[in-house]
């Protein structure tokens, strides 16, 4: 067998050879740490999206600008305008997702604004989850978002993820289903909690008018 050996020189060399430290800003860079989510609907107003919807119930729904500043923003932008007012809840999937946000209801619409370019992050699809739905095109996000029923992690790092609900899940849960379903779910008004919009419901459906009997047939005429 042969054993490798180094030179006297060499080694003395290899002693003598300073230490090279790498500079702090050469450090690899770690994961992104990412803010957490403030599920307290009382403070922070002005990134709490407020869903009306025809089903009777408000849904608060916590935007994150440090993961998707340019998608907050979008929708931010969109509420103020009334853009959302209106809108139903095209494609509902049981088990999955309940998507809106194009005022022509097939899916294939979307705002004059440009297109966004997207921002994937780390944050997971769970239930509760609001992210941006687009076209195949990665940068084609523009005003259509979806709400997760149940984690789809398949969706992280494919879809911006800017939001989560943190008040109304139960109005989620309560949207129609269907692509599109017969009688949509609707969102009377989009608005943001900093600009304290009262809630908007539904007017009563229309009594029914009672049924004419016999009696009603045979009474007097008053003149």
């Amino acid at each position: 067998m042969f054993k490798r050996l180094i030179a006297a020189g060499a080694l003395a060399s290899l002693v003598a050879a300073p230490t090279i430290a790498i500079a702090q800003d050469e450090q690899p860079a770690g994961p992104r740490r990412y803010e957490p989510i403030n599920y307290n609907a009382q403070e922070d107003l002005e990134n709490i999206l407020l869903l009306d919807l025809s089903n009777g119930k408000r849904v608060a729904v916590r935007l994150m600008p440090d993961w998707a500043p340019t998608h907050v923003e979008r929708v931010k932008t969109l509420a103020r305008q009334g853009f959302y007012d209106g809108v139903i809840f095209h494609r509902v999937i049981d088990g999955f997702m309940a998507q809106t946000g194009d005022p022509t209801g097939t899916g294939q619409g979307g705002s004059t604004l440009p297109d966004l370019e997207e921002e994937f992050n780390t944050m997971p699809h769970l239930r509760g989850t609001v992210s941006m739905a687009r076209a195949q095109e990665e940068n084609s996000a523009n005003s259509q978002f979806f709400i997760v029923f149940y984690p789809r992690f398949g969706l992280d790092k494919r879809y911006t993820n800017f939001g989560r609900v943190i008040s109304g899940m139960d109005g989620v849960d309560a949207i129609r289903r269907g692509e599109p379903p017969a009688d949509p779910t609707r969102i009377l008004q989009a608005s943001i909690a900093a600009d304290g919009k009262p809630q908007v419901t539904a007017p009563a459906p229309a009594a029914e008018p009672a049924p004419i009997t016999a009696a009603d047939l045979s009474a007097p005429i008053e003149e």
